[in-house]
């Protein structure tokens, strides 16, 4: 919102270099992170969605701020930007899933008790097929659970729960639970298509309500070089989801009734086994695609090691929100104050920071503003799959969104701390501010999955998603926020945001950067690690 600007206090917050007491320390301004924020966050950038003029003019933004600190472009050609090409599909009216089986048949048109999203692929799609219900979904001999065990599955559609078992580790389960997850691993047994059923927890979590809200959202996928749209099991049917009345009757007759299966699932640790079904389902689809194109901005520090220079640490955080809503009456605009211009507020001032510095670090660091985050970590993946730099030389990243500058935090949660040695480097730093580093205080919610930093671990980068934490009435502000401000268009200049926590929180990050890149020792995975073994077979590790 376009507000005058009362006088602030400037913060300068110092770190005693470790090789020389002389160094000039690096000032952090409260007042600097308040006018990135309120140029980002202003009215005129429409809310910054991905593909928008709005965007494109927060993208300029990013890129003026890292040439006027001196930084080298790091984009393709020398350029400051990757263009990033984006699908936009949508689904058209007319959609529906046919039931038929020992209850007869029922077509079950779209937005009732059945859920069915636009297909990125093909622009009509006909699939009929026998159905196998398949548990949670999951083949993983890391957890110990093979969903598929003895069941038959080839060039058929599969049922399978929302979500993963009660108990799972988190992260892991939220890995597992994913769909896309879930779409490859159908693939890899020869299905056809996916449609997952809710549990009682699923339901719980986000009513069919809810869901149905989402029904003619905008989609996207990010194109290939070759101009293709980017699918992970291109072969499965999938973005459908049957509510209570219509799963019911898939399992007419089955071993099993969809009550009984719910309840399974509902108990601790609660793994339903699969077995065939006697209903085959048919889905009829068109799906109406368009594309725009949307920049990420990218920055570098070269690193001053003649051998370390080569390998690269990675500050990023994305640049898009969610732009204007066409159903709201009164304040239609997104503004994404705290998610995540704060964020990108944090990357710019680190910028600059290391751009002062008479003492270049001896890693390169890579400044990155990602887009289409809010469209499903869109950006971030294309750029793991397409980097400006060998991905094998990125050697940690840290994400930074949403931090909540609310409240003088005095602790930090670094989600994906516990997989790698990304871990030790935050909680060193952090201790050098007098601030803790906290467990995830959501665990079930499965927050490690959600944030673009997700998709570079996907490629075997340890990384982590860094906060600010739950003390000091964190907790609090964090429950406000989400309830009241998270994804509204109220989360703006009006929030009584504490400046000098952002100043200290991009402190933080300074430290934690550049302790990964001055370390003779790159982040590591620990032994034993799931996402380690998945995702960076090979790799060294560290010891527990």
């Amino acid at each position: 919102m376009l507000k005058k600007f009362s006088a602030l206090l400037i913060t300068s917050l110092f770190w005693a270099s470790s090789t020389s007491a002389a160094e000039p320390q690096p000032e952090f301004s409260a007042a600097a992170i308040r006018a990135h924020v309120a140029f980002l966050a202003d009215d005129l950038l429409e809310g910054r969605e991905t593909g928008s003029r709005g965007y494109d003019i927060a993208a300029r933004y990013i890129a003026a701020q890292f040439a006027q600190a001196g930084l080298t472009p790091a984009g393709l050609n020398g350029d400051w930007y990757i263009p990033v090409t984006f699908q936009v599909h949508t689904i058209a009216d007319g959609a529906s899933l046919t039931i038929t089986g020992p209850a007869g048949s029922k077509n079950w048109p779209n937005g009732g008790d059945v859920m069915i999203a636009s297909n990125p692929l093909q622009p009509k799609q006909d699939v009929e097929a026998d159905t196998v219900f398949v548990g949670y979904g999951i083949d993983e001999p890391r957890v110990g659970i093979n969903n598929y065990k003895n069941l038959d599955v080839n060039g058929k559609i599969v049922i399978a729960l929302a979500g993963y078992p009660k108990g799972m580790e988190s992260e892991i389960g939220a890995h597992l639970g994913n769909t896309g997850t879930k779409a490859e691993v159908a693939a890899k047994h020869g299905a056809t298509g996916v449609v997952l059923i809710n549990t009682l927890q699923s339901d719980a979590t986000r009513s069919w309500a809810r869901r149905l809200e989402a029904l003619h959202d905008k989609r996207m996928t990010w194109m290939t070089p070759q101009g293709e749209p980017y699918v992970t099991a291109p072969q499965i049917a999938g973005g459908i989801t049957l509510n209570t009345p219509a799963t019911e009757m898939l399992f007419t007759k089955a071993p099993k009734s969809f009550t009984q299966i719910r309840q399974l699932a509902d108990a601790k640790g609660g793994n339903p086994q699969g077995f065939p079904l006697a209903s085959k389902i048919r889905v009829q689809r068109s799906s109406n695609r368009d594309q725009l194109q949307s920049p990420e901005i990218v920055a570098m520090i070269p690193g001053s090691d003649p051998v370390l220079k080569d390998e690269y640490v990675v500050l990023m955080g994305h640049a898009d929100h969610l732009g204007i809503s066409a159903e709201r009456t009164g304040d239609k605009i997104f503004n994404g104050a705290l998610d995540n211009a704060a964020g990108v507020a944090t990357l710019l001032e680190v910028a600059q920071a290391f751009a002062k510095s008479p003492r270049k670090p001896r890693r390169s660091i890579l400044f990155f503003a990602s887009t289409g985050e809010e469209k499903g970590l869109l950006g971030a993946d294309f750029f793991a799959h397409h980097p400006s730099v060998p991905i094998g030389k990125i050697v940690g990243l840290v994400d930074l969104d949403m931090p909540l500058l609310l409240y003088d935090f005095t602790d930090v949660t670094a989600f994906g701390s516990d997989h790698s040695t990304m871990g030790k480097i935050v909680r060193q730093a952090a201790e050098k501010l007098q601030v803790a580093l906290s467990p995830d205080p959501m665990p079930e919610e499965g927050v490690f999955t959600r944030s673009d930093h997700y998709m570079f671990v996907k490629q075997g980068v340890p990384a982590v998603f860094l906060t600010t934490g739950r003390a000091n009435g964190g907790d609090a502000a964090w429950k406000d926020y989400l309830a009241n401000h998270y994804h509204q268009p109220s989360d703006d200049m009006s929030l009584k945001i504490d400046w000098q926590a952002g100043a200290k929180f991009a402190h933080l990050n300074y430290l934690i950067a550049r302790t990964m890149a001055d370390s003779d020792e790159r982040p590591l995975w620990i032994e034993g690690d799931f996402f380690g073994d998945v995702f960076a077979p090979g790799q060294p590790r560290a010891k527990k």
